[in-house]
């Protein structure tokens, strides 16, 4: 059995009440509460949970872009915490990659699609003598873009086009973990099975680990190994997804399953979706 890629243990989010009762006591509110995962090399973690339930605030704390009050989170073994030096910090983020909901808010306007995919690159010196251009278009042919997108500004593709683009910038570092955070809110259902296979490729094909944050628990069970359940930041359960799916423990969970319609997975969705 392979160890953990990703660890984390009992993990807790405050963050400044902005009520105005809050901002009077100074008082803070509990996003996530004892969270624990465990992630292994291409493995995938569903996370699922009504809204404000604490996914996206999940995500942003493995990042440490809101960092953790309570808890450890390990990855490769070493611990990881906000008070590592900033060359820690960086090679951390560089192997955990998020990618944001809204493909067109997390692109600049003003930059071309090549020149957004090598930002990363270029910011930490990481071109290795390859020319912006040479690296922007492989990592556009990687998630199965053609190469003149390079030249192209976000407003001139499509939502699926956008969010491929942000994969790409997310790959440009060679990641070990992506965490798509709805990544497919918002797209149209050929768009959306275009980027679970994507996903699913980078899995199989490149051992990266994913985390898939959704509302669509049907795209959950038919690309995760694991789920976990958040309501109010606090898990309600968590375990195998097939598992979970067909024998919930949890009321919540039941409720949650039966309010949304779980087709059968069909082997050949995707082809019937292209056809």
């Amino acid at each position: 059995m392979s160890q953990p890629l990703l660890h984390v243990r009992g993990l807790g989010l405050d963050v400044p009440d902005l009520s105005p009762q809050g901002r009077r006591d100074k008082a803070t509110r509990t996003i996530l509460q004892d969270v624990s995962i465990s992630l292994k090399p291409g493995q995938a973690l569903g996370v699922i949970g009504e809204s404000g339930s604490g996914k996206s605030s999940l995500a942003r704390a493995l990042t440490l872009l809101m960092p953790p009050q309570r808890g450890f989170i390990e990855f490769e073994g070493a611990p990881i915490d906000a008070d590592m030096d900033a060359e820690r910090l960086r090679d951390y983020r560089a192997k955990l990659q998020l990618v944001f909901q809204d493909p067109m808010s997390a692109l600049n306007p003003r930059r071309r699609v090549g020149a957004s995919i090598v930002r990363p690159l270029e910011a930490l010196n990481r071109l290795n003598g390859r020319k912006p251009e040479q690296a922007a278009i492989a990592l556009l042919e990687r998630v199965g873009l053609p190469a003149g997108f390079a030249s192209r500004y976000p407003h001139e593709l499509s939502g699926g086009q956008r969010q491929r683009v942000n994969i790409a910038r997310a790959l440009a570092l060679s990641p070990k973990v992506l965490i798509a955070d709805e990544v497919t809110s918002g797209l149209d259902v050929s768009a959306q099975a275009r980027i679970v296979e994507l996903l699913e490729s980078l899995r199989r094909e490149e051992r990266v680990s994913l985390i898939f944050i959704s509302h669509d628990l049907s795209l959950v069970r038919s690309l995760c190994d694991r789920v976990l359940i958040l309501r109010g930041g606090n898990v309600v359960e968590s375990g195998d997804c097939g598992q979970v799916f067909a024998q919930p423990r949890s009321e919540y969970t039941r409720k949650l399953l039966d309010s949304i319609p779980l087709p059968e997975p069909d082997a050949h969705w995707l082809d019937a979706v292209q056809g």
